[in-house]
Order: structure tokens, then C-alpha cells, then sequence
């Protein structure tokens, strides 16, 4: 399975922020593949992303949900590889309405499944998250560490985690999860933290920090995640395995929201505190030695530089991020932050 120049790829979520990369990249990466997107198009999913594909005769859209078994089955019986990163995705929405969670990513990671397995697909990749393992006050998770998820996002990607994982041990299927800390980069929708606080921050709005603003992620470029899942597909005998893959660079939200107002020459009285989410986990950590040691991936985007590029893109792009913002989204950021 290492030769993948030609392969046929499904990518679900493929309208989405990680996906769209990853669709990008696999078309410059293998010129002789072929890629099919399978998005729903719900608010996360911007054929915008897709734009700059259209007319390529290796690329096709489908618009679809990855729970109506009859889209998913002929779409996964045509191709070799299967990457699964259609989830809803956002903590606060998760608390909100976790049962659309709960749909997506199980029951969705399900019915592709049971497709890839009928199918005898050649590899099925299961795009989870570090935030599986819940709050980790000590020392990083590796793969093997439990996984105790503590809100409705993160349970449910744990629940499509250990499904998938479930159909490599029962029925023998080339099933790999992988576990990534938080993504940063181009196109990300403006509900996450970095393109919020920079859009925000353009217009010269108040930057909402949840609580004390200490919570600590690690981040990652979205274009080294997609090179870390790419380093995994080209890598043989990897089938049941997960893989955590971090960019080894903690910080916490306050230093974020000065390195973004720094790069945009913005005052820090644009932060305001707000009341911190329930159940809002104070750090998580991965050590993604496994995959370094077993397919030679590392990291290419030093944090400081990327996160300039970044700033940089939203802010010489601002009509996509415009579209974006309005209509309901206003409506969610009110309910959310009350402001």
C-alpha cells in the first residue's frame, strides 16, 4: 500500500478546513490520484476552500452526509483509500447540541465502515483528536494512555475512535486512527480561536478569553498535520495502529492573544475576559514519539512563523472570512460570548 501515486482517495469533510488541506495536497503529492470530497456543506463546510480544483479532472464533490448509507456505499466502493474527517467539531456547539455530535461522529464513522468493510477498501484512516484523552495535568498521553473524554466533542470522537479501531480487531480491516492536538492555519472556520481572535481583532472587536485564559494546548500547522497523515499512508504495516501527532508547541490562550494582537499591532485592552465554558479542560498534552520513531515525519512550520503567515492570510483574505462571519454565525458568537 506504500505506492499511493495513483490511488483512488475518498475524503469526507473534504469542504472543511483540515480536509480542504489535505485534498490540496494529495493532488500536488500524487498527480496520477484521484480524489472524491464527500461533505455535507453544513456552516464548517465552504466550497470556497475548493475553489482553485474546479475543471480538474482528478478531483470530484459530491454533497452528501456520511450517514445516508446509500451515498456512502458506492462512493467507498470506488475507492482505494477512505479518509474520514467529517465531524462536527466545535466544544461549544457540543454543549449545546450534543446529539448532532453524537449522529456524525459515531454513527457516521459507522456507516463508513461497514462500506470500507463490504468494500475490502485498501486503508481506512480515522481522523480523531488529542482531546480523547481529557485533561492531562502530567505528564504527555501517548497512545497507549486511557482515553477520558470530559465533554460531548470529544466523547463522540472518542466513541468513532474506538469504533474504527473495533473493525480492525474483529473483522481484520487496515484501520488507522490518528489523534492530532490543535490545528492553526488558512481557511479555518472563524469560530476557532485563532481566526476569531484575528478577524476580531482586524475590525478592532473585543477578543473573548474564556475564564483566566491560562487553558494550554499544543498547536499544530495544518499543513504538517497533512503531511503527518501522508507520512502514515505511504508507510507500510501500520494498519490498527494510532498515532498521535503534535507540533510540540504549548501555549496557553493569553500568549496566542498577544502573539496575534503583536503581529497585527493591535492593543492588548482589546481582550476581554469572559465566563469560562463548563467542563473546560485546563490542558492537554500528547507525545507523538510513535510516529516520529516509526515513519521519520516531523514538523516543517516553526510556530512563530506560522502563526504570522496566518494572521497575514486572514487578513488579505478578509472577503472569505467576511461571507463567513455573517448572519447566524452573529448569532452564535452573541449566545456564546455576550458580546
Amino acid at each position: 500500500m506504500a505506492d499511493v501515486s495513483r490511488a483512488r482517495f475518498l475524503v469526507t469533510g473534504g469542504a472543511g478546513f483540515i480536509g480542504s488541506h489535505f485534498v490540496h495536497d494529495t493532488l500536488r503529492r500524487y498527480p496520477e490520484a484521484r480524489v472524491t470530497v464527500l461533505d455535507k456543506l453544513t456552516y464548517a463546510g465552504n466550497l470556497d476552500n475548493l475553489a482553485e480544483l474546479k475543471g480538474d479532472s482528478r478531483f470530484a464533490f459530491v454533497r452528501g452526509d456520511i450517514c445516508d448509507r446509500e451515498i456512502v456505499r458506492p462512493l467507498v466502493g470506488e475507492s482505494d483509500i477512505v479518509v474520514n474527517f467529517a465531524a462536527e467539531t466545535h466544544v461549544d456547539r457540543a454543549i449545546g447540541d450534543p446529539g448532532s455530535f453524537v449522529q456524525t461522529d459515531v454513527y457516521g464513522a459507522y456507516i463508513l465502515l461497514e462500506a470500507a468493510r463490504e468494500a475490502k477498501t485498501s486503508r481506512f484512516l480515522q481522523i480523531s483528536t488529542d482531546e480523547v484523552y481529557g485533561e492531562i495535568l502530567g505528564d504527555a498521553a501517548n497512545e497507549e494512555a486511557p482515553l477520558l473524554p470530559r465533554n460531548p466533542y470529544s466523547a463522540s470522537k472518542a466513541g468513532g475512535d474506538r469504533l474504527a479501531y473495533s473493525y480492525h480487531a474483529t473483522y481484520g480491516m487496515p484501520v488507522i486512527v490518528t489523534r492530532c492536538s490543535n490545528n492553526y492555519g488558512p481557511r479555518q472556520h472563524p469560530e476557532k480561536l485563532v481566526p476569531l481572535f484575528v478577524t476580531n481583532a482586524l475590525d478592532d472587536a473585543p477578543l473573548p478569553v474564556y475564564g483566566t485564559g491560562t487553558n494550554l494546548r499544543d498547536w499544530i500547522h495544518v499543513r504538517d498535520h497533512v503531511s503527518a497523515l501522508h507520512a502514515i499512508i505511504e508507510t507500510d504495516g501500520l494498519d490498527g495502529h494510532a498515532f498521535n501527532i503534535a507540533g510540540r508547541n504549548e501555549k496557553s490562550v493569553l500568549e496566542i492573544t498577544g502573539g496575534i494582537l503583536d503581529a497585527l499591532g493591535k492593543p492588548r485592552d482589546l481582550v476581554r475576559h469572559v465566563k469560562d465554558r463548563p467542563g473546560h479542560d485546563r490542558r492537554y498534552a500528547i507525545d507523538d514519539s510513535k510516529l516520529r520513531r516509526m515513519t521519520g515525519w516531523k514538523p516543517a512550520h516553526p510556530f512563530e512563523s506560522g502563526l504570522r503567515e496566518t494572521v497575514l492570510w486572514y487578513r488579505e483574505n478578509r472577503d472569505w472570512w467576511e461571507k463567513v462571519k455573517s448572519g447566524v454565525f452573529q448569532d452564535y458568537y452573541r449566545k456564546h460570548y455576550g458580546l
